[in-house]
């Protein structure tokens, strides 16, 4: 993609013989709007309020009151270069970890473990130290 696999062979991939992922991608997208504007009639959720209020110091201040905070997914993302690079970096590092890794956390988690696949389980085991360092380190720097 992009030129990619001419340097690298881990980016050579037939994207022509796999045209049904533009399906799953355009089915992820038409049915996660459908899903929030249509099927959703509270968007309030539950939180303790220990966490809101810790939230509120991150400047979250719709926490409690939506199930995605709007200063992260709402429309003004778009306008807001920080925000939107890091929506972009944060894409690329998914797409490239899950085809690094050789498949999804899901896949890995549920599939790989419950088969006692050991590469699953190192995998899963990399998705927890990657999630925390991201929590603990980085997103604090960050916001």
């Amino acid at each position: 993609m992009c030129g990619a696999g001419k340097h690298a062979d881990f980016f050579r991939f037939d994207w022509k013989s796999q045209r049904w992922n533009l399906v799953v991608v355009a089915g992820t997208i038409i049915g996660g709007y459908i899903g929030a504007n249509l099927l959703s009639h509270e968007s309030a959720v539950a939180i303790d309020p220990s966490t809101i209020k810790e939230l509120q110091t991150l400047g979250f201040e719709s926490a409690g009151m939506a199930y995605l905070p709007s200063e992260l997914f709402g429309n003004t993302v778009f306008s807001d270069l920080k925000s939107l690079a890091l929506l972009i970096i944060g894409g690329l590092l998914v797409g490239f970890g899950a085809r690094y890794a050789g498949g999804c956390t899901s896949g890995h988690a549920i599939s790989g473990l419950s088969n006692l696949q050991l590469p699953s389980l190192i995998a899963v085991i990399g998705f927890f130290i990657g999630g925390l360092f991201m929590v603990h380190v980085l997103f604090p720097l960050i916001f």
